[in-house]
């Protein structure tokens, strides 16, 4: 991808998200991180975007670093932290000054944070036998308040912290309390901003229909996936991997439930923030269903983009020059596939009744998507377009990319094969290779 056009999809994307709201989750072991200052900048580029913003920071570290330096026993069981009441002071004291740490960061951008006990919550009680003490579940977030905080122009900062009725404090999941916010705010996006996790593709066994970035990270998962993901990796079992799983599974559940988006954030990498929203493979692994792009008829209005993305290939060699005009009068054999409003993919099905075959032609996906499965997807879609008309057979005519087009079945052919229709737009000097696919 060019400069220029990543220059057009951060302007589109600053469009298409304004006034849109996000809810980001920030693990408290990047407050001491060299990138730090850099997220909070970012987020208030954010802000000046018209993104509206609120903050969930976990305390895991801090409330371990307080507790031990009261001599008070904890204990985790099954990932849930355990201590007695006197505990719940010092978590109390460990979570609201993280908040406090991330709101004075954010007074320093110029910006307004609130920190509010919007949360309510009651005790994770006894199970199987084991008193889980100030570990609480959340019973009720109150989103109104929330929402009015939002409206004047302030960035909430929850902690994670919950109340009773009578005023009794718990400990809850920052990862559940971002988890749910976002859903009861329908937030177009939820963030778990972690440090140290990635989701790498040359580690974990990626799904057959995810999207892999240039950086060999799993860049975009199906909700459909996850289960199967976690299973084929062993996530579950694997201590390094547990809380990849979890914040796996709070993100499907998060989209199943009004969230557009989640996405899983390496927070050691500067700019992670932005590079995730501005972009559409993005810099950690999204979470989404099934409307991250979809293949449909090429429009009139696609013509720009669709001249952009075959450039690169009419440089190489690979494809022929078309003028805009005859895109523009072959509009109605194309297909794109969009993700996010830009043109990532295209080809064209041309037909030949009399002869019963059809031309695959045009083929173009986007560099930044060769690794995405789009290309072999599209091929599939055409070829099975094909075959349901009823043609005899599907032929293509390629100088560079034999190889690529055997894998579905096409095999060299001679002239004597091609209608003469055909035979008579040919450049000769472009010496391409013929090949066919019979579909009968």
């Amino acid at each position: 991808m060019t400069k220029t056009e990543m220059i057009r999809d951060a302007i589109r994307y600053i469009k298409q998200f304004k006034n849109s709201t996000v809810v980001i989750q920030i693990d408290d072991g990047l407050l001491d991180s060299p990138f730090f200052a850099g997220h909070i900048h970012d987020l208030a580029l954010l802000y000046e975007t018209g993104i509206k913003i609120v903050i969930v920071p976990g305390a895991k570290m801090m409330i371990s670093r307080v507790l031990d330096s009261y001599k008070v026993k904890w204990k985790f069981e099954n990932g849930i932290r355990i201590t007695d009441n006197e505990g719940m002071d010092f978590i109390k004291m460990a979570a609201f000054d993280v908040s406090n740490r991330i709101m004075s960061r954010l007074a320093a951008e110029r910006l307004h944070g609130v920190i509010g006990n919007w949360v309510s919550a009651r005790g994770k009680g006894v199970i199987n036998g084991v008193d889980f003490g100030s570990a609480g579940l959340i019973t009720r977030i109150d989103i109104e308040p929330l929402r009015r905080a939002i409206d004047d122009g302030f960035i909430p900062i929850i902690p994670c912290v919950g109340w009773t009725a009578v005023g009794k404090a718990y400990n809850i999941s920052s990862i559940d309390l971002a988890a749910e916010t976002a859903k009861l705010l329908h937030a177009d996006k939820l963030f778990f901003l972690e440090k140290d996790l990635s989701v790498s593709a040359e580690l974990l066994s990626a799904p057959e229909n995810s999207v892999i970035s240039p950086e060999k990270k799993i860049a975009a998962i199906s909700v459909d996936d996850i289960e199967t993901f976690i299973s084929e990796n062993k996530l579950d079992s694997a201590k390094d991997n547990s809380k990849l799983a979890f914040l796996l599974r709070k993100g499907r559940d998060a989209c199943l439930n009004g969230v557009s988006r989640a996405h899983i954030l390496n927070g050691d990498e500067d700019g992670a923030i932005p590079g995730e929203i501005f972009s559409e493979i993005g810099s950690g692994t999204m979470i989404y269903r099934s409307n991250y792009g979809n293949f449909r008829s090429m429009t009139q209005s696609d013509v720009p983009a669709v001249l952009s993305l075959m450039h690169p290939f009419i440089e190489a060699g690979i494809l022929i020059p078309r003028t805009e005009e005859e895109i523009k009068g072959q509009a109605d054999l194309f297909t794109v596939y969009e993700v996010d409003g830009g043109i990532r993919a295209c080809a064209a099905l041309k037909p030949y009744q009399n002869h019963s075959c059809a031309e695959i032609a045009a083929v173009a996906v986007d560099d930044s998507y060769s690794n995405s499965g789009i290309g072999p997807a599209l091929m599939r879609r055409l070829i099975s377009e094909a075959e349901h008309t009823g043609y005899d057979f599907v032929f293509v005519l390629t100088t560079q990319a034999s190889d690529w087009f055997e894998r579905f079945g096409f095999k060299s052919a001679g002239k004597e094969n091609l209608p003469e229709e055909r035979l008579r737009k040919m450049d000769p000097a472009r010496g391409s290779r013929i090949l066919i696919l019979p579909l009968k």
